[in-house]
């Protein structure tokens, strides 16, 4: 598995075709503390005003914060708006 992974690595560098895509990962974009927009998700595990834990293809990402509101939902995107004390990817 590894060494798969290093070959699709060493492709998508050689073709200048970005990562995320080839590898299957997400790609999280935070703007200050206010937004933070998860692209490639495989869904919602958990929504609370103060968490919301997201399934990724390796693992889960932690949202901590105040006031969260999921908006722009969509199948492969979520955006998580409030105020965004904590990131955590757990693999």
């Amino acid at each position: 598995m590894r060494r798969q992974k290093g070959i699709l690595q060493n492709i998508a560098q050689r073709l200048d075709i970005p990562q995320d895509i080839v590898l299957d990962l997400p790609r999280i974009t935070m703007l200050g503390n206010k937004q933070l927009l998860i692209e490639n998700h495989k869904g919602i595990i958990e929504y609370t005003s103060s968490l919301v834990r997201v399934k990724l293809n390796q693992g889960e990402l932690y949202v901590h914060g105040q006031n969260l509101l999921l908006g722009n939902l969509q199948t492969e995107q979520i955006l998580i708006e409030g105020t965004i004390a904590e990131v955590k990817y757990d693999t």
